[in-house]
């Protein structure tokens, strides 16, 4: 059962959480909160001291985190357009960089080494390992799905992927040869093995910047 009483409006492009904090604390990202009732107090820290704010950097999340505590109304969105997914965590949680916005604060923040294979993956190179109990809210590019595995095997485009549950396996691997991945668009992908979920994004935030460097005007000397 959910920790916190909460709802998520506007899906799926504009989601706000809004959460009804009853003398309960959580930990969300810098810059998340749209708005918050005046009883409730805000703490910004490293959580986890250094080496949680150094783990969180290399998975290219902020090295602080806001602490939000009291009884009230808090609102939180993301940074971009997209979606908002609540997880009821029990064990692990692997997420995506940029996909992590709040949690309740007994969850341990830590980082996965995605092996050596992954090395020129980009993103998928650290993953944030999310540990414990209780509730976590990712955040999208765009909408968000969820996919059910059971003992299945599913593909997923790197920049598509926003997380996935303890217990699946996984690679992080080039589509086809040299040349399809050079001329199909397609770049690294996961490849999950197994049963549990996977979390997808509909948009790629580097796909979609490649795609406005296009109109972005170049200035000459």
């Amino acid at each position: 059962m959910a920790e916190y009483d909460f709802k998520i409006e506007y899906k799926p492009a504009y989601s706000l959480l809004k959460i009804n904090l009853q003398n309960q604390t959580i930990m969300a990202e810098t810059g998340a909160m749209v708005y918050m009732d005046s009883n409730i107090g805000l703490k910004t820290n490293m959580s986890g001291g250094l080496m949680g704010a150094l783990k969180r950097a290399v998975v290219g999340e902020s090295i602080f985190l806001n602490k939000f505590s009291g009884t009230g109304i808090l609102a939180l969105s993301p940074n971009y357009v997209g979606d908002i997914l609540h997880h009821e965590l029990d064990g692990a949680l692997y997420v995506q960089s940029g996909a992590y916005m709040a949690s309740s604060p007994d969850i341990n923040i830590n980082t996965k080494f995605g092996g050596a294979k992954s090395f020129f993956g980009g993103k998928g190179l650290f993953l944030m390992k999310l540990e414990g109990e209780g509730d976590v809210f990712l955040s999208s590019f765009g909408a968000l799905e969820t996919l059910e595995l059971n003992d299945e095997r599913m593909i997923v485009d790197n920049g598509n992927l926003i997380g996935f549950t303890e217990g699946l396996e996984y690679s992080l691997k080039r589509v086809g040869g040299l040349k399809s991945t050079l001329l199909s668009g397609e770049g690294k992908v996961y490849e999950f093995r197994g049963t549990g979920k996977v979390y997808v994004q509909t948009r790629n935030m580097e796909s979609f910047a490649d795609f406005l460097m296009k109109y972005l005007p170049i200035h000459k000397k």
